[in-house]
Formats: structure tokens, sequence, C-alpha cells
């Protein structure tokens, strides 16, 4: 696909007139709608892509155009009133939540999409969740106020009661469902409608006669929400002075960026409405690179912390956050620049690999095409070619001044498959399909099984194998035979327990002697492995508390009950003894190892299996069907509510009872309930399950 040079160097561009950032939301709402349509008003796009005739720009690939989902986070870079707009769209689905994790690892700012008739979805929550975590300012948009059932009002209660959030709106709708025709803005107190159906600018007029009471309203409740977090405008709002809409637009910028306040906007994004105000929305209160905190890192050499501002005057420092392989350019790294300014054909250290890596070209992405550009200054989201050790959240930085940026945490996989190549000449071509789509995908982990030499798959759920599956198909042409999907358990102890390990070997020469006591204690869930000593270097060398420790991780890893990974336990150290020729590390690894298997077969070993939330939105008439077959499967069903005709069910349900969900409920409702799963939380599993599970893999 053919490239150009850009005409104008990155790194001249002013600062506080960039914007990055991403739409997130459930799946559903309209993330990829918006951004069809963000496009095409700032200009980037001359027809609007539409879903359901597969023709959008950030959906892209083949497999999202066919489902109508969004599989991966697609970055484009558009321009509204001279203001720079780095956009990332994200997935909706919980099965690529990653996707959304290492967008918001880098990004400035968000636009959460709610859907109007539903309200917020748990989707909704855990985006937010993940936007709280890396302290992400946020725009609410209402979207589909065009939709029958939409209610703003109903919206907003959502937002505040499911996402413990702070929503102020700054604008009104003008009427509701197919009556909805614009919004007023309450920080202007204008009007603005819509003629048609078409993508139009929006016209001004005056605020409609029956809204007047409640604009009055809403506008006092946003200077009063807006004045709670200024003191200079708290002193005016309290001494009935007028409040321009300056010092008004001023702090609520602030006090959006200080995450104190969410400003909530709406439209209905299919029909082109609102676009243009969100646009302003994200320019007026969204920040730029320059708008938050310097980013901090630490040292390679020392790991002292060390901080690096947004200016080209800084030392060069980027952050890796997504890798693609492409098929016309190779390896294509996205990166984000957090300091100074990157130079095509620049040479950068890489801390985690202690190796020095070299630009080879750059790219401003816009979706799946590309602009050749000679350099990108701070806050930029561009992509580069000629990477090529460089993975997920590895930092680059210049050789004279190197630090290592926080990395990007993400889940651990809850499914795996088994595959095989269905013609055995397509082995090594497996092979090569897995390790780039594992380098694309840092949720997706390819493994060997020892037993029986399979090649094993680990993901987020059915959907993201299944889609991985395909890929390899359509990719790199491979058809594979599939397994039955397994659950990623995990074992833990209930009871305090304590064992020495002891290896004493005498082989002629030097032998092996390695002596340690290890007690286990359970922890809440969530906890992990903990490692402590209660001994000092006086009964012990400090020198082997090390191995000890990696002794007894490495037991933890292989499990005990079913050989799954131990979690949640504490390992300490309570006493130990030495020989001064024949203990070595490798001796005390082993007794480590010996001492924690022993310990836990004391401790009353549990079996923890995965617990899904899962959202079931069904008509009324099949309310009993659904709850039948949820009772069927350990569900603990959590809340019932009903909007109109339709039920919510909220239930827990074990991972290993979901599999072929969706085809079930399918049947049950002929196809018009729909359903949402994510990962909550580890459980005990009951007594009947953990035994056969522990018989199978003995």
């Amino acid at each position: 696909m053919a490239t150009k040079v850009a005409s104008k160097a990155s790194s001249q561009i002013d600062l506080k007139k960039i914007r990055n950032i991403g739409f997130i939301a459930h799946i559903d709402a309209g993330k990829t709608t918006v951004s069809e349509r963000v496009l095409f008003f700032t200009g980037m796009t001359y027809k609007i892509g539409n879903i359901d005739d597969g023709t959008t720009v950030m959906d892209f690939m083949d497999l999202e155009r066919e489902r109508g989902i969004t599989i991966g986070s697609a970055a484009t870079a558009t321009v509204w009133k001279g203001y720079q707009i780095n956009i990332i769209d994200t997935p909706g689905h919980v099965d690529f939540t990653a996707e959304v994790e290492r967008s918001l690892r880098i990004l400035d700012g968000g636009v959460v999409i709610i859907d109007a008739v539903a309200g917020v979805q748990p989707q909704s929550e855990t985006v937010w969740r993940q936007a709280d975590r890396h302290s992400v300012p946020r725009l609410i948009f209402v979207n589909k106020m065009d939709r029958a059932g939409a209610s703003f009002t109903r919206a907003i209660e959502s937002i505040s009661r499911r996402l413990n959030a702070n929503p102020v709106p700054i604008q009104l709708p003008i009427g509701a469902e197919s009556e909805f025709r614009g919004v007023v803005d309450l920080i202007e107190q204008k009007a603005w409608v819509y003629e048609s159906d078409e993508a139009g600018d929006p016209i001004e007029c005056p605020i409609p006669a029956d809204m007047a009471d409640d604009v009055v309203a809403y506008r006092a409740h946003l200077v009063e929400k807006v004045s709670e977090t200024d003191d200079e405008l708290l002193m005016a709002y309290l001494g009935d002075e007028e409040i321009s809409d300056e010092a008004l637009v001023a702090a609520l910028r602030q006090a959006t960026i200080d995450l104190k306040i969410t400003p909530v906007l709406c439209g209905a994004a299919l029909k082109h409405r609102g676009i243009q105000q969100l646009l302003d929305a994200v320019v007026a209160y969204l920040p730029s690179p320059v708008d938050i905190e310097d980013v901090k890192g630490i040292n390679p050499a020392d790991g002292s912390e060390i901080t690096r501002r947004a200016s080209p005057d800084d030392p060069v420092s980027v952050l890796v956050f997504k890798v693609v392989s492409d098929q016309h350019v190779g390896r294509l790294v996205y990166i984000r620049v957090y300091s100074g300014v990157l130079e095509s054909g620049a040479t950068l250290y890489n801390p985690r690999t202690r190796s020095r890596e070299r630009i080879g070209r750059l790219l401003r992405m816009h979706a799946d095409r590309r602009e050749e550009i000679s350099s990108a200054g701070p806050g930029e989201i561009v992509a580069a070619i000629g990477l090529k050790d460089a993975f997920t959240g590895d930092t680059l930085a210049a050789n004279d001044a190197r630090i290592m940026l926080e990395s990007i945490e993400f889940p651990e996989p809850v499914l795996s498959v088994a595959v095989e190549p269905k013609l055995r000449s397509d082995q090594d071509k497996m092979d090569v399909a897995l390790t780039r789509l594992a380098d694309e995908d840092p949720t997706l982990r390819v493994s060997t099984d020892e037993e029986s030499a399979q090649v094993v798959l680990a993901g987020m759920g059915e959907l993201h194998l299944e889609v991985i599956v395909e890929r390899m198909r359509r990719e790199f042409g491979i058809d594979v035979n599939v397994g039955t999907p397994h659950v990623a358990y995990r074992e833990t102890i209930s009871r305090v327990a304590e064992a020495q390990g002891r290896l004493v070997r005498q082989t002629g020469g030097h032998g092996q002697f390695g002596d340690c006591t290890l007690r286990l204690e359970p922890l809440a869930v969530g906890e992990g492995l903990q490692f402590e000593s209660e001994i000092t270097g006086s009964t012990l060398p400090r020198e082997y508390f090390r191995p000890i420790e990696q002794g007894a991780r490495e037991a933890a890893a292989n499990g005990v009950l079913a050989g799954y990974p131990v979690t949640d336990v504490k390992i300490v150290l309570t006493d130990g003894s030495h020989h001064e020729v024949d203990s070595s590390e490798m001796a005390f690894t082993i007794a480590a190892s010996m001492a924690f298997k022993a310990a836990a077969q004391k401790a009353r070993m549990a079996l923890l299996e995965p617990i899904m939330k899962l959202e079931v939105v069904t008509p009324s008439e099949f309310l009993g069907d659904v709850l039948a077959d949820l009772n069927s499967r350990r569900a603990q069903i959590q809340n019932m509510e009903g909007h109109n005709d339709t039920q919510v069910v909220t239930a827990f349900v074990p991972l290993a009872e979901t599999f072929r969900y969706a085809t079930i409920l399918r049947s049950r409702t002929t196809g018009r309930a729909s359903f949402v799963m994510s990962l909550d939380h580890y459980d005990k599993a009951p007594r009947h399950i953990a035994e056969e599970i522990a018989g199978g893999k003995t």
C-alpha cells in the first residue's frame, strides 16, 4: 500500500493542541459508529462507513466486518479546529479486554459511550474500572437517543449508581426516541437542532419553551457542581456573583482532568447527531500531553525513580503498546512518545532486553492506511517499522538517558483448547502463525502439553479462541482441529501447615545438602503467592533465600492436588541449615520444593474455579426458561430488574458450566435474548467437582 512522506515534522505541533483519546464502552454501544462520524466530520473520510454494510474504516479486518464487532483496537489521527486528535477505537467484547487495557495505558483521555436505552452495561463497568486504574479523565456520550425506550435521565442515574461516578450533564436532549432532534448546550445556553437525518451541521435556534425550566435547573446544577471543585468559583457562587462562561469552562476542564467531574453529552451517532459538539468537548475538556503529570519511570541501572516531561527538550522515551504483523510491511510496532523527539533511523535502548534497537521508518496510522513521517514529538501515537525484539509493554529510550516506564499488566487466560493442524505438513506453518499471533496478543498463551505433546492455546474466552483459530485459517491458510475447552483452575490451601524439606545426597566428592522448613498460610482471594522469611542470615546464609523462594514458587506453579497453579498462599521460611562444603543453590531449590509439597499435603488443598459474572437481557416471556437453564448451571442469581417488557438477570456462573451457552440461550429464546460474561473472581469448587477434576489429572 502506498505511503507518502508528511510535509510537516510531527515535532512542530503545539503540544497544547494534541488530544489522545479512546472510545470505550460495552459491545454495541456505538463506539465504531461514533468513530466513523468523527472521521467524516473532521474531513478524514468522504464517505461514512457503515457496520452493517462492512464499510467501516476503523473495523478493517474481514472478521470484524463480517461479525459486526471490533476485535482489535485501531488507531487514527485527525484534526478538528486546529487540534490534532489521535483516536483509538477499542473493542467492547470482554474477550478482547486486553485491547482496552493497553489503549488506556497510553491515552490521556477517554470518551465512554453509553446506550441511552440500556444505560450502563457490564462491560461499561469493566472499562470504567480500567480507566480508573490508569487515572484517565473521561467524557460520557449518551448515544442512541433516537431509539425506542431511550431516556437521558435514566442513563444518568445508571451512571451514578453503577459506576459510582460524578456525572454532570453539559447538554440536554431536545426530544427523545423518534422525536430526538437536537441538544441544548447548558454552558452557552443555546439550542442546536438537526433538520434531517443526513450528515450535516446543526442549526442554532431558540431554546424550546417547554424546556426552559429544565435548562435553568440543569444549568444551576452544573454551576453548583463545578463550583465545588474551584475555590474562586465557590466564593463567587456563594456570593451570588455572575460566573462567566469562560470561567465555568476553565474550571470544568480542570475538574475533568482531576477526575472530580465527568461531563455528560448526548446524541445519536447513527443519525449523525451530537458529533460536532462531542468533538468540541474533547478539545475543551480532555487534557493535552502537557496537562497530565510527568511520566514516571525507574533508572535501569540503580532502580531510582526518574521522570520525563512532555517536552521536545527532554531525552526521548517511548512505550510500546501494541504489535501487529502486517502483510505489507512486516512487524508493525505501535508506540506512544512520552518525551523528546523520535526521529526515523534513531537507535534506542530497550531496558528489558538490554540491547539497542533501530527505528527503520515512522508511520502515522489511519486504521489500516499509513502515512510516513520523519519524526514524532511528545504525546504522539505512531507506528514504527524495524523493531525486531520490542514487545508490548517495553520501553525504548535514548541510550545516554535510560529509563524504564511502567509496563502493561494483562489478565491471566481463563480458557484453553488443544489445536493440531489437519494436515501434518502444516505443523511448521502453524508454529509460525501462533508465534506471530502470540506476539500481537499478550493474553494468548501458546504451550505444549508435556503428556500429550499437543499444542495448547489459552485465552480469555470462547470467542477469543474462536477468532484466533479463524485468523489462522484466513491469514495463514492453516485449518486446525480444535479440542474441547479446558478451564484454568487454581489450587489453594484451607489451613496453616508446616513441613521440612531436606536433601542429602553423597555421590563421591562434593555432595548435595539443602535443608529448610516452610510454613504455608492461606491468604484472601486474589492476593496471589507471597514469600517472606522469619529467620536471619545467622541461621542460614542469605544467599540461599532466593533459591528457596524459587523452589517453592516452582512447586506451586505445578500444583499439588491436580497439577494447577497454587495461589493465595503465603510461604514463610521458618528454619534451615546448611553444610559449608556440600550446600548449593540447586540443593536448596530442591529442598524448598520438597518442603512446599509436604506442607501443602497437610494444608487441606482446595480447588478454585473461575466464576463469571453473567448478565442476560431477555424478553419477559422467556424469563422462566432462562432462570431454569441458569439454575442447571450452578448459577447464583444476584439480581433481576425489568425495563418495559425486558428483564435483566445478573448471576455468577462457574466458567466450566458456560460452554455453548450462546447456542442454548438462542434456542430457548428464539434468538431474542443476549448476554455478556466476564471473569469476576475465583471461588472454591464443590467437593464432587474437585474430586472429579483431581481424579482426571492423576
